[in-house]
């Protein structure tokens, strides 16, 4: 469809369908709910398991020159915390990632992540002020954090306490849909 709008979503396993069948997680939950209410939208999911924010920012100017997107959904970040990555550099690397999707035309969202304590309270709050404080300076969406409600949940997170379950999927995309149906609509 030549007036098709197209979505990107660059993310890592959270978006990825780590450990759940991929038609049930929330990108393709996503797309069926954009098909459901009549918006032609098209849903691409250039999400790899294990990315980092600086591997995001690498793939990303070939992902918007490919796709030409109207909206990008960066959700990166928690395997950069997970691995103890500089949060100053965790923040520069989606800044650029956010400069490179508003400079080529598309309205970025920014997802963001909470981590464990595992590397001290100080390290942790460092880690989730980045999201905020991006969505604040460049004036973009943000999903305050994706396993709100999911996390702390029996039976929504899988086994390694990480990644969210096939049930939680629906859930993920309720967190994020505030943020994106403006600017689907």
């Amino acid at each position: 469809m030549a007036n098709q709008s197209t979505l990107l979503v660059v993310g890592d396993s959270l978006s990825a369908a780590y450990g759940v069948p991929s038609e049930t997680a929330w990108v393709p939950l996503l797309r069926n709910r954009l098909e459901r209410e009549g918006l032609s939208w098209q849903v691409v999911n250039a999400s790899i398991s294990g990315e980092t924010t600086d591997g995001g920012l690498r793939r990303l100017p070939r992902l918007l020159e490919q796709n030409e997107p109207e909206v990008v959904v960066i959700e990166l970040g928690g395997n950069d915390g997970l691995r103890g990555f500089p949060p100053n550099v965790i923040e520069a690397n989606l800044a650029k990632m956010i400069e490179l999707s508003l400079d080529f035309g598309a309205a970025p969202i920014l997802v963001g992540m909470q981590i464990p304590p595992n590397y001290g309270q100080r390290y942790t709050q460092m880690f989730s002020d980045i999201f905020p404080a991006l969505s604040d300076r460049h004036g973009v969406g943000l999903v305050p954090f994706f396993l709100d409600g999911i996390y702390d949940q029996e039976g929504l997170m899988q086994e390694d306490g990480i990644h969210p379950t096939e049930e939680a999927q629906p859930l993920l995309l309720e967190n994020i849909w505030p943020q994106l149906e403006p600017l689907i609509q």
